[in-house]
């Protein structure tokens, strides 16, 4: 073979090995990256929870269908650390929290644990008092995990709890806890 020749070949076979390649990063990047497209009307958008995967646990939860971690970023964390809201005052804006809720399973080699299994949905909440006005302060969002498509959706009036598919559906639901600037979740001590 000619050195023109084996050069010619050398540079084919890495033409076509970076297409491959190339176009598989783009196609796993693609997946991961077109949740952060998503929004729900009312323009609360999952890119707003960017990064959401690292932030400090709040706490966990449990009910009879589904078992959550409760997330926060730094701004929320902080003001439960300051004693909002059990000291009677609200949550800054900026604060965020995001539920990932799975469906259970019990633990193989240690079955009387419980953890998770199929991802179910995120919901996200996030504190802007003069974006959201009108609904406390507060927006909200849930996006769906469909395992088929491995993709997100924004809930709909179908989910139980219904969601009405809009930044300010959990309202409804929260204003039980109004004394509380509309948030359930307990900081957890440490």
């Amino acid at each position: 073979m000619t050195m023109k020749r084996m050069t010619s070949l050398l540079t084919l076979t890495g033409v076509a090995a970076f297409a491959i390649l190339g176009g598989r990063s783009i196609t796993a990047q693609d997946t991961g990256e077109a949740k952060y497209s998503l929004k729900v009307p009312g323009g609360l958008a999952f890119s707003e929870f960017r990064g959401y995967e690292a932030w400090q646990t709040v706490s966990i939860s449990v009910s009879e269908k589904l078992m959550a971690v409760i997330l926060a970023n730094p701004v929320m964390i902080e003001a439960y650390k300051s004693g909002i809201p059990g000291n009677g005052k609200p949550f800054p804006d900026g604060a965020k929290m995001a539920k990932i809720h799975w469906n259970p399973k019990k633990q193989a080699n240690f079955p009387t644990a419980t953890v998770p299994a199929s991802l179910s949905d995120v919901d996200f909440i996030v504190k802007d008092s003069k974006r959201f006005a009108d609904s406390a302060g507060w927006g909200w969002a849930v996006f769906k995990y469909d395992a088929a498509s491995a993709s997100f959706t924004p809930g709909t009036m179908a989910d139980m709890p219904p969601q009405g598919n809009d930044a300010k559906c959990g309202l409804a639901c929260h204003t039980i806890v109004k004394t509380r600037d509309y948030v359930f979740t307990e900081y957890g001590k440490r």
